[in-house]
């Protein structure tokens, strides 16, 4: 019986050509570089800055055969109990919220992403990409760790990119 819900991977992530990827990461470069000029770069596609209590992710990812994608990514809070209450709060803030969404990684960190098209992308849309994922999770965490307890970003003991799961 055929799943009406498989995904057909024949034009995805996988053939991406280089060119493109490598296209998107040096625009993207650029314009952290006018934009937030303390962003860190770890050369391989994958971009970090620092904004409050929070550290925001920029990653060049591919997507299809004529497109990348760039995901603006944070670790909200580390080691909160994790209930009922809290996802319903945190599924009903995705309804709500214009841009990106929280979700829930493997080791139960809460997280906040928001991904946009890479192969057109201007300055302006990553710039209120990393600004919207930086202002929002900075906003929440606090509130999230008022409810069930966990670390923020900037309360783990090293706060460096190394140290999360991106």
């Amino acid at each position: 019986m055929e799943d009406k819900f498989a995904y057909d991977r024949s034009d995805s992530y996988d053939t991406t050509p280089d060119e493109l990827i490598q296209n998107t990461i040096e625009r993207v470069s650029s314009y952290l570089k006018n934009n937030f000029p303390d962003h860190l770069s770890f050369g391989n596609g994958s971009f970090t800055i620092q904004r409050g209590s929070s550290q925001i992710m920029i990653i060049v990812r591919p997507f299809t055969d004529d497109d990348t994608c760039v995901e603006c990514l944070a670790n909200v809070v580390s080691g909160a109990k994790i209930s009922t209450e809290l996802m319903r709060f945190l599924l009903r803030k995705n309804a709500e919220l214009h841009f990106g969404s929280f979700s829930l990684l493997f080791d139960d960190t809460i997280a906040f992403s928001h991904t946009v098209n890479g192969k057109n992308l201007d300055e302006n849309e990553l710039n209120t990409a990393v600004v919207s994922v930086a202002i929002i999770s900075d906003y929440y965490d606090d509130i999230i760790v008022e409810m069930a307890g966990g670390k923020r970003a900037s309360d783990t003991e090293h706060f460096s990119p190394e140290d999360h799961y991106f």
